[in-house]
């Protein structure tokens, strides 16, 4: 067999190998996949049940309007520091030297969300992608009052501001062209207030107890480019933690296993990839207080400047569809971002997200 001959087989032979793993790879999302569809069909009502009791609850909502547009279907994407809201492993693939992202939520019952991350690529890559995370949270000022024998039945003790943040510091690395890891810890803590209950030595004075817990949390994952076009595969696990208590009563975070499979689908037609992309991501949910769901997500990008999007949940109650917009630029070198996103909570008011991204 001559040299020529013998390059086209070994070329052909890697061919095969390559679409023989990312057979098996589309095989185990659509089995994962399959799996938590069934499961979630068999609920007799399509609302979501309630398995179990979790608390801190802030740490499941999305800081990146891009992903929250998108219907939080994120494990398979890639991105910057704003990976490591979602899975640690997609930062890995960032390109950018230095990545800055500040964004926030208003969220159900003038509830806000504050997010900003950070991402720094040493060494062109070398050395892997280190990456920061912080969320405050602003419940806003509540009215404090005790139960007592008079004409109004309350003493008005002021006013009172629950309080939560999460602190992060995360790492990603691409192990080959294909596969990365990554993984953060963060602290978070919640103060509720304190507790007010039987009167101290005089009527005008009270016994309080603050409500107030901090725990450490770890968030993990794994990408993985099948070869097959732009097409990734992805597993992540968040918020795993020990069990905390306010008082006696126990409870954990809001554990979340996540499987999900993005690509962009532009690459299976003729049309140029640098004028058009449109990426489909498609995740399997399991978390511990809910049944599982199923998230859907598009994103259409024309000449990398604007990006429009939309995703679906289900089953779900009250949430309904995620809608968002996204516009990019690069300015001497400098990358300016600035993202929207939008979702429908049904009888209650919609929940609004920006996020301006800066890199280099």
């Amino acid at each position: 067999m001559n040299r020529p001959t013998r390059a086209l087989a070994s070329d052909f032979a890697m061919s095969m190998r390559s679409f023989s793993i990312s057979l098996r790879a589309l095989a185990l999302a659509a089995v994962a996949l399959a799996t938590v569809s069934s499961s979630s069909a068999q609920t007799d009502t399509p609302d979501r049940e309630k398995l179990a009791q979790t608390g801190m609850k802030f740490l499941s909502v999305p800081g990146d309007p891009r992903a929250a547009a998108m219907g939080s279907a994120a494990t398979a994407m890639e991105g910057g520091s704003e990976m490591l809201f979602a899975n640690p492993a997609g930062m890995a693939w960032t390109r950018e030297t230095t990545d800055l992202m500040i964004g926030q939520t208003q969220f159900l019952t003038d509830i806000n969300y504050n997010h900003a991350s950070a991402a720094f690529r040493p060494g062109n890559g070398r050395f892997g992608v280190i990456g920061f995370t912080l969320t405050s949270v602003d419940y806003g000022t509540f009215q404090e009052t005790i139960r007592a024998d008079n004409e109004q039945g309350f003493i008005d003790l002021g006013e009172f501001s629950p309080q939560a943040y999460a602190v992060g510091v995360g790492y990603a690395r691409a192990l080959s062209d294909r596969f990365s890891v990554g993984g953060q810890v963060k602290y978070a803590n919640q103060n509720l207030g304190d507790s007010v209950s039987q009167p101290g030595e005089t009527e005008d004075t009270f016994t309080r107890q603050t409500n107030e817990q901090g725990v450490l949390a770890y968030d993990f994952g794994v990408q993985y480019k099948t070869g097959f076009e732009s097409l990734n595969f992805a597993v992540a696990a968040r918020n795993f933690s020990q069990e905390i208590a306010f008082e006696e009563e126990l409870f954990q975070l809001p554990l979340t296993l996540q499987i999900g499979i993005s690509m962009d689908v532009i690459d299976l037609t003729s049309l140029n990839g640098n004028t058009h992309r449109f990426l489909v991501a498609v995740d399997a949910e399991n978390p511990r207080d809910f049944s599982e769901q199923i998230k859907v997500g598009g994103e259409y990008t024309f000449l990398n400047a604007f990006s429009l999007r939309g995703g679906y949940v289900f089953p779900a109650d009250e949430q309904g569809i995620h809608l968002g917009a996204g516009v990019q630029q690069s300015v001497g070198g400098l990358g300016l971002a600035a993202d929207y996103g939008y979702s429908d909570y049904g009888v209650f008011s919609a929940v609004h997200r920006v996020a301006v991204r800066l890199s280099l």
